[in-house]
């Protein structure tokens, strides 16, 4: 819940608390039954119960996002920090793939589409991110697969990792 709409529940509901504490006044000036005023009283405990529990609720979210902005940061610098490192092997790795799929002869399009099919992305986004139709995706894979000799998006992956995930 946003902070504005925290405030304006706060705020409608503090004011109702307070007007049913005034129509208490007026009902015990006109002697009202206890009974009635009791469920006046639990009435507005309840309204005051409501705007504690959006308060509480709004300070643990407030923390929750602190600490995932937090952590997103700490993931952030440590992505940066990771890729400073291994900048050597990455351009290794990438010019290793390069050279692959020139190998395999596939086309700028299908070198463009496998690198995002490693990357995990669906034939939908690949169509998108490409402004083709989804359908053409689909034949410029299964045309990396022929080339490459491979079954599908599983081996074209494991075809380029396998090597460097493998035991020390």
């Amino acid at each position: 819940m946003n902070k504005n709409k925290k405030v304006v529940l706060s705020c409608i509901f503090i004011l109702s608390a307070l007007l049913l504490a005034e129509d208490m006044a007026s009902d015990i000036m006109a002697g009202a039954t206890l009974s009635h005023l009791m469920e006046e009283i639990v009435v507005m405990c309840l309204l005051f119960t409501g705007v504690i529990f959006i308060w509480k609720d709004s300070i643990a979210l407030k923390a929750d996002l602190t600490r995932t902005q937090n952590e997103l940061e700490s993931a952030k610098k440590e992505s940066i920090e990771w890729h400073g490192k291994n900048q050597t092997l990455i351009k290794g790795l990438g010019a290793a793939i390069d050279i692959q799929m020139e190998q395999w002869h596939l086309t700028a399009s299908e070198k463009e589409i496998a690198l995002l099919l490693m990357k995990g992305l669906s034939m939908k986004e690949i169509a998108d991110v490409r402004n083709t139709a989804e359908r053409t995706v689909r034949q410029q894979s299964l045309a990396i697969y022929t080339k490459s000799g491979l079954s599908g998006r599983a081996e074209l992956s494991a075809f380029f990792l396998e090597d460097i995930l493998g035991p020390s």
